[in-house]
Parts: structure tokens; sequence; C-alpha cells
């Protein structure tokens, strides 16, 4: 007794079943995270040194190769990628996927503190932290007040609001765009300061040697314990004017006899405009592990209730995933909704009973419900994959539940009774039920399995999609035959309407198996025909997506001032502002609130666009964008996502090979037709002053070049952040920095009149050092302990793979010297990584189909002509993408995986039959296959119509963004329309020349095998 007519004979197990099985779904579902993708847990631990004001070559020296040296031995260690910049060294080390991120972070920590011998004194401690966060910015809003100030507004955004915001749970990190941070100023008149013969250090010093308190231990009065503190803080800004400063050569005076006390704002290095407006802006970056739309919600309720409490401000987003993310969430299950409700619509157009189609119905909810326990279970979360494995399989959920329904409602034809038709049909159906489902699993299960980052990608679409197909199989084989035994009622509906289509097709099946050479050669001229279509189609890694916002970054020569680079971001605003479906444009100033040196050269664009429908496509936006900013001079641009543009990375330990080959490339770049703002990091060199001691004459006069370099730097930015005094206040602390006004600094006499502490007393810096103009690089870059340039350039909407072959192609990059290599590096070794993983999956994905047809039909020949409709899917697939104009890309790799397995079913039905036919029923061959033809042909047919209206709103576009989903659908129902039409009639050849190979075999074994002749003796 197989599960199926034990499942009719006891009806109550598998309702029982189903019911729990649902009850969890249902829990399981609405305890799932939404998220737009899902969270790549990549062990990565970033390693951050400061040296304010170091050179970015200096750095490189000094602390970046030290620090990379020390992390090159860590065990599982897979790249360092070095960025260094004015003050800063930040490497990103990633590891094995296999490393546990605690282990990473704590052996990173250890490698960093044995280097730290080797660094420089007065570098401040490195900062080692594990990458936490969520990729992007999940919220983000321009806030204003009629109440508050802008420094008022900065500091409500840095303390009140953000730990409002950080009590959500799931939010890791509050960033301010924006705004200002106050400070206590201690301008320094230069000639007062030389009258008294005194040192900025030396001011800077006495202040934060009189403005502090400290620990004096302990004291015992009238019986009991005292703690001493020795307290000597001022309470406002105003009082420093009065405290004495003593100098190191015992002078003393008060501070406002030095210099002019304001209680005002740190030098400006960021700024935030909404359409040409300041304002103050923040952004909330999720947790890993949590859902966007969960956080959102948090999010939104804390501001309302911190709206509540200050009424005078306002909130304006201005950015975020977390909308495009809910709008896909949406539109994928709508999707589902509507992919469902057309297949059953399919059903009941084939059945025309009510009743089957509910039955086929069933499999549906209850094949997905079981679906969503299992991925809560996996801590698998709703996003884009995941929602896009349910939303394809849904016309194959369905199927086996069909092609059950359909036998039973054949056998009922034959006046059977519902009892035995149920039993004889599922009987019947048994082995290619299990077959076809065996066979999407051995098509999904290599994608589940791919390791590498391709594998944290698709792990839970492989997973989903496997789970909701075994749970189909379980429906069909327990609660489909049960209910069609206790719930049909009646006569079966007659299929006499399908003879008018069923004659002809019987006549077109007898004749290609009566004229086998003709077909097999229209065949492979079809084969060859859809590759000869393979050149047409571009190849990319994604499609360009067509959401409500887009990017574009651009920086100036270095060197050049926050002003400078607010006029050019009006200028920018200015001119996309007029493009057709732009609606807002937000502007970061200073590299989104990044405070290094230099980084108020560059800022961050966020467009606002239109809802889809109301504007044109994201790209045609982009490319009229690209044109208006055509006219801005002297700026480089980056449109797009990263993945919209083309990426060349070249590395080498000879800096100079590696500009000279740089320059050359990006010189052939231009002559690409069709690539634009191509722009390279090689030529990117600051201006600096340079400062070169004299060292005979310093050490004749007693000035050390510590001397030197500390009244430089605290007269021009102020001491070290953990040296300067501070101003206690209620609830924060505010710095005392100490410097030379402005105006000082923008001329090299104020530096030169600089005066450094001597062995005799106060001497002209002018007179122990030379003062000169210089430049260096204004950032250095290094991935695995060599130096890189990154060459990048618009795509302009065409294909990357395209591109890249022809960039590969130029003479510069074929003909590279030794020194210099092109490597993949982020995005690029992502994209190589999942070529090769949906390759494995293709290969592995055959292998472990034939290897499940060999185990159930227990013949090794045979199983070829169930795999022979898999090249007749690839003409369609093809054509359907070059007629929407889509590319070859990963969700397309995605679909042709679907192919594979689906277009297999359709076999196993043909094939299985026509075995059967001729080994219980004594068929011979030809009337074997044309009945099996005769039997199979309207649940195949069924099935792939089935299909294709569970994906038509996906092919079709409908609701929310659909670029990355489309593709996969145009490829699979274009295969699915060319195998269906072509396998009903090609697999019963291939069947009879697969016989005849095997019947030859089977003869040359039993001949080799056969006695020879006895002799007799005599």
């Amino acid at each position: 007794m197989s599960f199926a007519t034990w499942s009719i004979r006891n009806p109550i197990p598998p309702i029982l079943l189903f019911i729990l099985l649902a009850v969890a779904g249902i829990r399981g579902f609405m305890g799932l995270q939404i998220q737009d993708l899902p969270d790549l847990a990549l062990p990565t631990v970033s390693v951050t040194a400061v040296l304010p004001g170091a050179a970015p070559a200096q750095l490189e020296t000094e602390v970046a190769r030290p620090l990379e040296d020390a992390l090159a031995s860590l065990d599982g260690l897979k790249h360092t990628n070095t960025t260094i910049t004015d003050g800063t060294v930040q490497i990103q080390a990633s590891f094995d996927l296999d490393k546990l991120l605690s282990d990473a972070l704590i052996e990173t920590k250890d490698a960093v503190d044995s280097a730290r011998s080797d660094l420089p004194s007065d570098l401040l401690q490195p900062n080692v932290t594990a990458n936490n966060f969520g990729t992007g910015t999940a919220l983000a809003y321009a806030i204003s007040s009629s109440r508050m100030d802008e420094a008022e507004l900065s500091w409500f955004v840095d303390d009140t609001l953000t730990r409002t915001v950080r009590t959500v749970p799931g939010v890791g990190r509050v960033n301010r765009v924006g705004g200002i941070e106050r400070e206590v100023a201690v301008t320094i008149d230069p000639t007062r300061l030389a009258a008294v013969g005194a040192t900025v250090g030396d001011v800077s010093r006495a202040l934060r040697e009189m403005q502090q308190q400290s620990s004096g231990g302990r004291a015992q009065l009238s019986g009991a314990e005292q703690s001493v503190r020795t307290v000597s803080l001022m309470a406002e800004a105003s009082e420093l004017a009065r405290l004495p400063v003593i100098l190191s050569n015992g002078q003393q005076l008060r501070l406002e006899q030095l210099a002019i006390i304001e209680d005002g704002a740190a030098d400006r290095t960021q700024l935030a405009l909404l359409d040409g407006k300041p304002v103050v802006a923040f952004e909330v970056i999720r947790a890993k592990g949590t859902g966007e739309v969960a956080v959102a919600d948090g999010v939104y309720a804390a501001l309302d209730r911190l709206k509540e409490q200050y009424p005078d401000i306002q909130l304006t987003p201005v950015g975020g995933s977390v909308d495009y993310t809910l709008e896909q969430y949406d539109g994928s299950m709508s999707m589902l909704y509507e992919g469902a409700l057309l297949s059953i619509v399919v059903v009941w157009l084939f059945l025309r009973d009510w009743r089957a189609t509910a039955i086929a119905a069933t499999a549906l909810p209850l094949s997905i419900l079981p679906t969503f326990a299992a991925m809560a279970w996996f801590g698998f979360s709703l996003n884009t994959l995941t929602l896009l494995a349910l939303t394809v399989v849904v016309g194959i959920l369905v199927d086996d539940a069909i092609v059950e329904v359909e036998n039973i409602e054949r056998h009922r034809r034959q006046g059977k009774s519902v009892m035995q038709a149920t039993e004889e049909a599922v009987e019947e159906i048994a082995k290619a039920v299990i077959a076809t489902t065996l066979t999407l699993v051995a098509v999904f299960l290599p994608t589940a399995m791919m390791g590498g980052i391709p594998g944290l990608i698709f792990r839970s679409f492989g997973w989903t999609a496997v789970i909701a197909v075994v749970m189909s199989l379980l429906v069909a084989r327990l609660l489909t035959p049960m209910l069609a035994a206790h719930f049909l009622k009646g006569d079966a509906a007659h299929a006499s309407e399908s003879d008018r289509v069923m004659r002809p097709y019987i006549g077109a099946v007898q004749w290609c198996l009566s004229h086998r050479r003709i077909t097999m050669f229209v065949t492979t001229a079809f084969l060859g025909a859809s590759l000869a279509l393979l050149p047409l189609i571009p190849t990319g890694f994604l499609p360009p997506d067509d959401r409500s916002s887009t990017r574009l970054s651009f920086e100036l020569p270095p060197g050049s001032p926050l002003a400078a680079t607010t006029g050019v971001a009006e200028e920018v605003r200015a001119a996309i502002s007029e493009v057709e479906g732009v609606e807002h444009v937000f502007v970061a100033v200073g590299a989104g609130g990044d405070d290094q040196a230099g980084a108020v050269r560059r800022a961050s664009v966020t467009v606002l666009l239109a809802p889809r429908g109301e504007r044109p496509r994201k790209t045609e936006i982009e490319a009229m964008m690209r044109e208006r900013l055509a006219s801005v001079a002297g700026v480089r641009f980056a449109i797009g996502e990263g993945l919209e543009r083309l990426e060349l990375v070249l590395a080498s330990d000879d800096p100079q090979s590696l500009k000279a080959v740089s320059r050359d490339i990006e010189r052939q770049m231009r002559g690409i037709e069709g690539l634009s703002n191509i722009n390279s990091t090689a030529s990117l060199e600051q201006p600096e002053i340079v400062i070169r001691p004299d060292l005979p004459r310093a050490a004749e006069r007693g000035v050390t070049t510590d001397e030197i370099g500390e009244v430089v730097r605290v007269a021009t930015s102020g001491d070290f952040d953990a040296q300067v005094a501070r101003l206690n206040l209620d609830n924060r602390q505010l710095y005392i920095r100490v410097r030379l006004p402005d105006e000082a600094r923008r001329s090299i006499e104020t530096f030169e009149n600089l005066r450094v502490s001597g062995r005799e007393g106060l001497v002209p810096l002018s007179s122990v050092a030379e003062l000169s103009m210089g430049s260096g690089p204004a950032q250095i870059d290094r991935y695995d302990r060599q130096r890189f340039i990154q060459l990048t350039a618009d795509l302009n909407g065409m294909p990357q793979g395209e591109v890249l072959a022809q960039v590969n192609a130029l003479p510069a990059v074929a003909d590279l010297p030794a020194a210099v290599s092109v490597i993949a590096g982020g995005g690029a070794e992502i994209g190589e990584e999942l070529e090769s993983g949906f390759a494995t999956a293709l290969v592995g994905g055959l292998l472990a189909i034939f290897c499940v047809l060999i185990l159930l039909f227990k013949d090794f020949m045979q199983p070829v002509t169930i795999l022979s409709a898999i090249p007749l899917s690839i003409g369609g697939a093809f054509v359907a993408l070059v007629l929407m104009g889509s590319s070859l890309s990963m969700p397309t790799m995605i679909g042709m995986v679907m192919l594979m397995g689906i277009v297999t079913k359709n076999s196993i039905l043909l094939v299985e039959h026509a075995i059967l036919g001729i080994a219980d029923h004594g068929r011979t061959r030809h009337d074997a296959l044309v009945h099996a033809c005769r039997m199979r042909a309207r649940p195949i047919v069924m099935t792939t119509v089935a299909m294709i209206a569970g994906m038509a709103p996906i092919a079709l576009g409908y609701g929310a963004d659909a670029s990355f989903r489309q593709p996969m659908a145009l490829a699979v129902i274009g295969g699915l329309l060319t195998s269906t039409a072509l396998s009903l009639l090609v697999v019963p050849v291939v069947f009879t020349l697969v016989d005849d190979v095997e019947q030859r075999l089977r003869r040359i074994f039993a001949r080799r095998q056969a006695p020879g002749p006895v002799r007799l003796a005599g």
C-alpha cells in the first residue's frame, strides 16, 4: 500500500498533518523579517588609525605597511583593502567565510597591538571594529525647527534624537549629515604672543593644565573616609577670559590678554542641502540580521513620539532603502497572488470542473505555508530572492496536483467509480510524479549548496524553492488523492472538445516517427540557430533597476575648499532639477559627514524621483542628467550605483609604472563608443606646504623637529582632540581649541613668522626651516599590500560584459607590463564568483537529474531521452531575450537553472508512460509512444500553461520594479513555449533513436558473452 492509497483510506491523519503545517506556516510567516536582499555574513574587520595632519605618503610608510604586515599572518585572511587619506588609515580585512567574526576580531586586535611599537608614538590608539551593520541607509531625513538654530539642531540630532532612535530594536547606527559642532575658539593674536615670548603650543598646553579636574586620593576626617578631588573648571566660556595662564618662561597672564575667546562652532567640514537650502539631516543604518521594515516601523513610532515632545521640529524624507524594500515586498506578494489565481483559472479552463479545480488549487497554499515555517526555522527573511523563489514556483507547485487530478478525471471518464479511479490513477502516475519532483529538487539543490559569496546570496533562494517543491509532492501524494476520492462527485467532464487539437497532433507525432532523420535535422538546425543568437544577446551582471531614486557623487580637485564644493553643488542641483521626473535633490557636501582633511572637496547627491509610471525610466533620467552635467567643468562625476558603472582595478608595487599604464588605458578607453565620464584615481595630487627643518641650524639653536611640528599643528588646526582642554557643560563637553585666526592662515608669511622655542628663547620658524609649496597624493589605495589605481566609467545603459570585453581588448590592457596586473576586487570578484557558481550549479544540476533518473528508471539510456528536451528550451529563452532587449545576466541564469527542471518534467511524463506501455501492456514501441503522447499531451500542456500563467505577471513587469525578475521570467516562458512544442514531437523520436542504440549495444554484449562451440575430445 502506497502513501496515496493509505491517505485515501485514512483521511484524518493527512488532514491533521496539513492543518498543523498550515498553522506553523502562518506563525512562521508572521515572524519573518522583510529585507531587500539577504544579509551577507561576511567576516570583515575594520582597522582605523588616525594621525592628525599626516600626509597620505607619510602614513603609507609609517602606519599602513606595518599594520598590513601584521595582519598578513592572520589565519584565514582573504584580502586587505587599505584607504589612506590625510591623517587617516582605514584597513578593511576580509576573512574566509568559515571564519567566525568574533575570532577574526580578536585576532585582528592582537595583531594590531603587536605592531604598536612600530607605529609613530603620537598615533592615536587604532580602532578595531567588526562590521555588524546592514548595507546602505535604511532611512534618511532632513530635520528643521522654528525654535532651534543650526548649532542647537545639530546637538539635538546628536543627543536627543540619536538616543531616542537607538532605543529601537535593530537600529545599528545613527549618523548626522550636515550641521556644525559647537566649540570654544581661543583665537591667538600672533603679535601679542611674540611680545610675551610664548608659542601657540605654550598657550594650548597651559590652558589644558589649568582647565581640568583630577583625583586627589583619600582622606579620613571625623572617623569617616572621603575622596579628594582637585577641581579647576570654568562653567562658561566667558569665564575663560579671566583664566590665568602660566607660560613656559614663568610669566603669568590672563587668557584675554593673548586671545579672543568665543563660544561658537568648529570649522565646518560638512554641509547638507535640500533643494538648495541648508538643512541638518540624519540617516539610520540597521544592524545585521534585522528586517528593514520592522526597523523602519520602530523608527517611525519613535519619531512620532519625538514630534509630540518637540512640536516645532519637521522631518522630510530624503532617501533610504525602506520604501523600495516595502514596494518590492508588496509587489512580490501581489504577483504571488496573481500568479496563483491565473494558474487556478488555467486548471479550470482545462478541467471545467470546479471540484477538481479546487482540489488542484489546494496544493498552492498547502505547499507555500509550510515553506514559510521552514524559512523561519532556517533563519531566512522575506527578501527579493526568497519571494522570487516562491513566485516562480507557483506554477510548478500546482503541477503534481494537476497531473494527478487530470489522470483521475481520465480514469473516471472510463466509467470507473470515484474511489477506484482515484486509487488506480494515483498508483499509475506515482513514479512520474515522484521523478518530476526529484528532478526539480536536483536542479535547485546545487543552487542552495553553492559556496562562497554566491552561496550566501542564493542559499535562501535555493532552499526555499526546494522546500516548496517537496511540500507540493507531499500534498500530491497525501492530500490530493484523499480529497479527490471523497470530494469529486458525479460524472467526469468529457474532453471531446480537445479532439480537434489531439487528432492533428497525433498525426504530427506519427509523421515525425516515420521521418526521424528529417525531424532530427530540423531539431539540430533549430538548436544551431538558437546558439547563433547568443552573440546578439548582451551580457551583464545585473540589469539596471528602476528605483524611484538615484545617486551621484562628485569631487573637485584636491585643495578645493568647502565653499567651492558648495558652489558646484548648487550648480549641479540647478542643472538636474530641470530633468523630467526629478522631484527633490539632497546634497551632502563633505562626503556625508567625513571630517577628514580634504573630504570637503567631495559631495554625494541623492536624487528623489517621481513615482514609477509618472516619469521616464531611471536609466533615461540618468542619461539626461549626464547631458546636463557635461557643462560643469573641472569636476569628476559618478552617476548611478556601482553595478551601473565599469570599474577596472590595476595593482602594482611600482607606483611609476602603475601611473603610466593607467594613463594609457584611460586614454584608450575614451575611444570606446558609449562610455562617458572616464576617471582615474591616479592623477589626484593635492597641494601642500612642506616645512623642511635645517637640521644644523635647528640643533644650534636648540629647536627640535617635534617642537616645530607641534607649533605648526596647534597654530593651524588646534591640538589633538585627546590633548585639548575641555569646557564641561551639564550634558556634554566642548573642545577649547587654541589656534591662529583664519586670515593668518591664508599667508605663508604667517607660517614663516611663527615662533618656536629654542635654547635661548623664541626664534622665527623661517630661521630654522625652509618653507615651500609642494604636492602629494590626495589619497592612496592599497589592495593586498599593493598600491592600486581604479579606472571608472559610466556605462550609459550598455551591458557591462560587452564593454569589459572591449576594454580587455585595448592594447594597453592586452600588453600590460609584468609589474602591473589587473585584479578582480569588490563587485568584479563577486561577479566572477557568481558566474562560476552558476556554471557549477548548472553542471551539478544536470548530473543530479541524470543520477535521479537512472535510479528511478533503472536504465542508463532512457534518461538521455528525457534530458534531450533541455537543449530545445534554449532557443525559446534566447528568442525571448532578444525580442525584449534583455541581457544574459544573473536573473537570466536563474531562469536557465529553472528551465532544466521544468522541461525535464514534461519529458518524464512522456517517457515514463511509454516505458510503462511497453513493459506492462505489451505494446509495440511505436504504439506505446503514440499512446503516451495521446495520454500525456493534455497534462503536459496544462502544466506548461499553468506555469506560464503563474509567471506572466512577472514577465509583464506589473506592480513593483520588475527589473530583476522580468528577464528570468522571460527566459523561462520563452524556453517553456519552444521546449513544450518541440518535445511533444521530438522526444518520441529521440526515444526511438536511444532505444535503437540500446538494443544494438545489448546484441553486441550478448554475442560477446555467448559461449563458443564445444570441442569434443577424441
